[in-house]
């Protein structure tokens, strides 16, 4: 029986929901925000939310804050929540260690009042110390009951519990009281780096104590909570959330009365603040232009300058009312029918453009980056030269700059797969795949065997048993060992991707015959680290219940806790709902359709772009270089398509053909890049606080399974090697900051050797805001501070809260 989604099959069934559900992946919205400043890099971090003391704000208001749709659960640990169960969580429980604006974890006050580090040897011992004053709405206290309720659900130990993240809380090996409930001592039994990203939320004992609250209780209501605010009620046949003040509340009280959250679809928003129904939204371009251009409607002479009436001239008004008066009876009735319309139309359109005036759009770049993803699980795309030569195709500046100039932000490719510019452990390590080069790209086509006459060219015309199809035979097998399709230890395949990662290193911005020669060089110094890295996964590097193919170990594999992702999932979850069981992420050759899931195509009738002239096409034995390159086909995502037609036109200058493939929106994720049915793809990731766990499953080598299939994890383009993940692993057991930076900053570097995923442009952010309202609007990294939130003075004008007339 499945519940609002969550199936209740296997424990493998549900961990391949959840790992759809924590992959975050979304379709990118190319919102746009303003620059600032010009900067030669990216701005990561930021937040414009027009900044007020609280003494400035009105008290007593009423906001309401469109979201996607009303959470399926307010259990955030479930594989069903999304960016409104985070939203509307984070103003209702604890979090430890909310983000600033740099990403970078900050301790809570209200919550705790010192954590840390206490011991490192024998083990890592964390002490916690709580605020004494912090309170569960029902008046107890927060303490070590709850610390040891919320690691027992989420440990993996207990497959009654349906959680979709255990990342972190699988390495603890105990949680005991300390002198009094209020401090915590945890001890974990491996080294754990990412232990800020713990407990938070922080769930009462009463919610994560049993596994039928845990699991049916908590998904609609939150009996007791610990913020701001505290739950009122969830209307679902009206689409709203709506949050009231927490009497209990110690810290600074809350400058809104309550908070709604109301259900708005994305293409609605527009109307919505038309309408005033709501007074924070996030938006598209379109709408974001509405709302500009409603500021300068008026020109100085009091006339439109845009809309209905805005084309018509004195003249051209004289002539009009001339007629409309005028002996000539038939045409002065039309006349003055034109007129009345238009003065109706006019009427209408001053009346929107008055209403979206009272909003202004705050900007801020999104901590997220959209991604050209290869997939390397078959196909041209199997062979590294051609995602190498498909990534030196591509100008990444020009495809930035399309992008983001023409919405006033200074625009530069991220240079980094884990982390976004601003944040501690950015680097740019682009230079391990290298820049855009369009004679390299020709030459590692050819090296791999595609050439301008090898679409005519039969099979039979070669030579039986050349080098060349040798090499390229020897290489593909190397390609798909190293994708997972045979067994780790196997040392052909693991020792060519070790020397391939060292050579990443060495190559500094070339990874072509430079790359090789180094790779040959430091031969010695890769068996060493591998050897080495082999006698780290022995100690035990592995997380608790990393199962093997065929093992039957009953504690399920660590997943990603995604502390800062999953405020970026609501468009991802809403597909997964529809996923029931292991198919998503669990590929085998028979599950694969050649002309993609029956009906997934829109709009009907789409034809492909035409291919390139044959003079310019690459080919090998008489089949041409053509990828299938699948992008969504709503309205939505015209941007999108943008961007893609611009790659296809840079791919078809080095000879590759491309193929554009327009899937509806609801299919896209997965039926396509969940399941692996594309060559290329445009997706985005969201930036973490935590990139040492959180990254791993997205960058994972995919595991052989004994059934042929893959068993993939969030790494959607199939490609991965024992080394990243070594590197993943030795980064979270490290308590060093610099060391565990240093070992992501070499696991990224052979993430983009390997070109599975090409990093393009960080995303921009919208919010359409009250202009009225202080402390609130595209946060950036930051978490939203909710009890600052208020409005200017006294009542919001416009907004459909009225000031409360007293206080609860």
């Amino acid at each position: 029986m499945a519940h609002l989604g969550v199936p209740r099959g296997t424990a493998r069934q549900r961990r391949s929901v959840a790992l759809l559900a924590t992959g975050v992946l979304t379709i990118p919205a190319l919102a746009g925000c303003s620059s600032d400043g010009g900067g030669r890099v990216p701005v990561a971090m930021g937040q414009d939310i027009a900044p007020a003391a609280r003494d400035r704000l009105a008290d007593g208001s009423t906001l309401t804050w469109a979201i996607d749709a009303v959470p399926a659960t307010l259990n955030a640990f479930q594989a069903d929540a999304d960016g409104a169960t985070t939203r509307i969580t984070g103003a209702l429980l604890p979090t430890l260690f909310p983000l600033d604006e740099r990403g970078e974890p900050r301790l809570d006050p209200d919550y705790l009042e010192s954590a840390k580090v206490i011991e490192r040897e024998p083990k890592q011992v964390v002490l916690y110390k709580l605020n004494q004053r912090a309170v569960w709405s029902d008046g107890r206290e927060i303490g070590a009951p709850d610390f040891v309720a919320q690691w027992r659900a989420l440990s993996g130990k207990d497959s009654a519990f349906w959680t979709a993240r255990n990342a972190g809380y699988e390495r603890i090996e105990k949680i005991e009281r300390g002198k009094d409930d209020l401090q915590v001592r945890v001890t974990f039994s491996k080294p754990y780096a990412d232990w800020r990203g713990l407990f938070s939320p922080l769930y009462p004992k009463e919610v994560t104590g049993a596994a039928g609250t845990f699991n049916d209780g908590a998904r609609t209501t939150l009996k007791n909570t610990a913020g701001p605010f505290r739950l009122g009620s969830v209307d679902k046949d009206k689409g709203t959330v709506t949050l009231v003040r927490d009497p209990r509340w110690w810290g600074d009280r809350s400058k809104l009365e309550s908070l709604v959250f109301r259900a708005v679809k994305p293409e609605d928003r527009a109307d919505a603040l038309t309408e005033g129904s709501v007074d924070v939204a996030d938006v598209d371009p379109a709408a974001a232009h509405s709302v500009a251009q409603a500021a300068r409607y008026r020109t100085g002479n009091g006339q439109p300058a845009h809309g209905p009436g805005a084309d018509i001239t004195p003249a051209a008004a004289l002539r009009s009312w001339a007629v409309a008066h005028g002996s000539d009876e038939k045409a002065a009735e039309a006349a003055q029918k034109a007129r009345a319309e238009n003065r109706e139309a006019v009427a209408a359109y001053a009346a929107e453009q008055k209403a979206l005036n009272r909003f202004a759009v705050r900007k801020s770049l999104e901590p997220a980056y959209t991604q050209l993803a290869l997939n390397g699980e078959s196909g041209p795309l199997s062979d590294e030269r051609v995602r190498r030569a498909v990534a030196r195709a591509l100008d990444r500046q020009e495809l930035a700059d399309a992008v983001l100039k023409p919405l006033g932000l200074a625009a530069k490719p991220p240079g980094s797969h884990l982390a976004l510019a601003g944040q501690p452990v950015y680097k740019d390590a682009s230079g391990a795949l290298g820049d855009q080069d369009a004679k390299e790209a020709r030459a590692l086509l050819a090296d791999a065997g595609w050439t301008t006459g090898g679409a005519v060219q039969k099979p039979g015309d070669t030579k039986a048993g050349s080098e060349a199809d040798k090499k390229t035979d020897e290489k593909t097998d190397g390609d798909a060992e190293d994708a997972g399709k045979k067994p780790a230890d196997e040392a052909t395949g693991e020792a060519a991707d070790q020397d391939k990662d060292e050579a990443a290193d060495k190559a500094g911005k070339d990874t072509g015959a430079t790359a090789d020669k180094a790779a040959d060089k430091d031969a010695k110094a890769a068996d060493k680290d591998e050897k080495d890295d082999k006698a780290s996964r022995d100690e035990g590097l592995y997380i608790v219940g990393d199962e093997k193919p065929g093992d039957r170990d009953p504690a399920p594999r660590a997943l990603a806790t995604a502390p800062a992702a999953a405020a970026q999932s609501a468009a991802v979850l809403r597909q997964v709902a529809a996923v029931t069981g292991e198919g998503a992420t669990r590929v085998g050759t028979q599950d694969k359709q050649p002309g993609g899931a029956p009906g997934a195509y829109a709009p009907q009738g789409t034809a492909a772009p035409a291919p390139a002239p044959a003079s310019n096409r690459l080919g090998k034995d008489g089949k041409p270089l053509t990828l299938r390159f699948v992008l969504p086909s709503g309205p939505g995502s015209q941007s999108l398509r943008g961007v893609g037609e611009k790659i296809v036109a840079m791919l078809d200058a080095v000879g590759i053909g491309a193929q554009i493939t327009k899937v509806s929106d609801e299919s896209y994720f997965k039926d396509h890049i969940a399941s692996g049915d594309y060559d290329m793809a445009l997706y985005s990731w969201p930036a973490t606080a935590y990139p040492a766990t959180d990254g791993r499953p997205v960058f994972a080598k995919p595991e052989a399974a004994t059934d042929g299939s893959l068993l993939v994890e969030q790494n959607y383009t199939r490609i991965g090697s024992d080394h990243i993940d070594q590197l993943f692993d030795r980064a979270v057991s490290e308590l060093d900051a610099k060391t565990s930076g240093d070992l992501l900053k070499q696991a990224d570097a052979r993430i983009w050797a390997a070109a599975g995923s090409i990093p393009l442009y960080q995303r921009p952010q919208l919010v359409a805001v009250d202009k009225k309202l202080r402390n609130v609007g595209a946060f950036g990294f930051a978490s939203p501070r909710y009890q600052d939130i208020g409005f200017l003075g006294g009542q919001a004008a416009g907004s459909t809260a009225s000031p409360a007339k007293g206080t609860k």
